[in-house]
């Protein structure tokens, strides 16, 4: 029961890192786009990028290797995804063709907080769900 809990406490909180990261840089562009950031500056997000990558990688790791399937296998596209990203060496902005992919990168930053913002619900649920059955089998010891 414990581990559950912990395990549970752990992806809460990658995911409000992944939340915070997709709002982060979403948040950039549309700073850019409206001529408030210079794109230099803009070139910040390719920092978190990589982080970002490792954590959603971790989590669908998790996920696996804890047997839960379902968990498992909604997070596998979006990691698959940022693999592939990865491998073609598309995960970084470029400040020539920023402007360019502007709206690309927008819609797809936007999908992102999407399905992490679900993800965020279902974990929310999950945990405390946990430990309402952890408190529940420690109240089940005592003796009133």
């Amino acid at each position: 029961m414990a581990r559950d809990l912990i395990f549970w406490v752990l992806c809460f909180f990658i995911n409000i890192a992944l939340l915070a990261s997709s709002f982060y840089q979403l948040l950039s562009l549309s700073y850019l786009e409206a001529d408030h950031l210079n794109p230099f500056e803009a070139t910040r997000i390719n920092s978190i990028v990589p982080l970002e990558f490792l954590l959603q990688a971790f989590l669908c790791l998790s996920f696996l290797l804890t047997c839960h399937w379902f968990m498992f296998l909604f997070t596998l596209p979006i990691t698959a995804y940022h693999l592939m990203l990865y491998l073609n060496r598309k995960h970084l902005l470029d400040v020539i063709e920023i402007f360019r992919d502007l709206n690309t990168e927008k819609q797809y930053r936007l999908v992102k907080l999407a399905v992490y913002l679900l993800l965020f619900i279902v974990v929310f649920r999950l945990l405390s769900s946990s430990i309402f059955f952890s408190l529940l089998g420690s109240l089940k010891n005592y003796t009133f």
